[in-house]
């Protein structure tokens, strides 16, 4: 997490980084694969659909994902993605608030 002061009136602008990590199965790679892009695609249409995620944040800016392919013992294999996302927003008086 990064922190800037602003002064005058005194506010923080911060930019955090968050992680959206999801996991898919699927009876093959090529169908995992398939799963996982659209999974990849609708998180970024929502992302940019409402770039302040409802107010929460005054931007929000995903980021390339890193891919891994998951296996468990017993289970069908998985494909799983972690997309960080920046968040940028603004706190008024202290960073804590």
């Amino acid at each position: 997490m990064e922190e800037t002061a602003i002064l005058s009136p005194l506010a923080w602008a911060i930019e955090h980084r968050a992680e959206v990590e999801v996991t898919v199965g699927g009876a093959t790679p090529a169908a995992r694969n398939a799963l996982l892009d659209a999974l990849l695609v609708a998180i970024g249409a929502a992302i940019a659909a409402d770039r302040t995620l409802g107010g929460a944040v005054d931007w929000a800016q995903p980021g390339a994902p890193e891919f891994e392919d998951v296996e468990f013992e017993g289970a069908a294999a998985a494909r799983a993605a972690s997309v960080p996302v920046a968040l940028f927003f603004t706190v008024a008086g202290s960073p804590l608030a």
